[in-house]
């Protein structure tokens, strides 16, 4: 999974012409990789949000930790392994465009955690 970071949403203060330079640098690596069979998702998060703290319930208005980065996208990959991810991620034209961090974070499959759709 690779988590896009930055502090806030990004494209808000693009002039309207280099958003659409970076939706279509975007749009040409999510293709790339859905060519090479690298990617099951990829979505934009909204900035809207809450995040559940603690054993009570407490709630805590947005969705982020005690800083101004937050985590605004995700793209849910294929790779062999970390070091494939990397060199997905790098190839990201986020990195053009802005200070982003993306975080690579391998997907744990528990066989103890039932999936949605199936039957126990």
């Amino acid at each position: 999974m690779l988590l896009i970071r930055t502090e806030g949403d990004y494209c808000a203060g693009m002039a309207p012409e280099v958003y659409q330079e970076h939706i279509r640098k975007v749009s040409n690596y999510i293709a790339k990789l859905m060519q090479d069979g690298k990617l099951k998702s990829a979505q934009p998060l909204d900035m809207d949000g809450a995040m559940l703290q603690g054993n009570n319930g407490v709630f805590k208005d947005g969705p982020f930790i005690e800083s101004k980065e937050m985590i605004v996208g995700y793209y849910h990959i294929l790779a062999m392994d970390l070091e494939e991810a990397k060199e997905i991620a790098k190839c990201n034209p986020i990195f053009q465009d802005t200070a982003a961090r993306i975080e690579i974070r391998p997907i744990k499959i528990d066989p103890g955690i039932i999936l949605a759709g199936t039957v126990a």
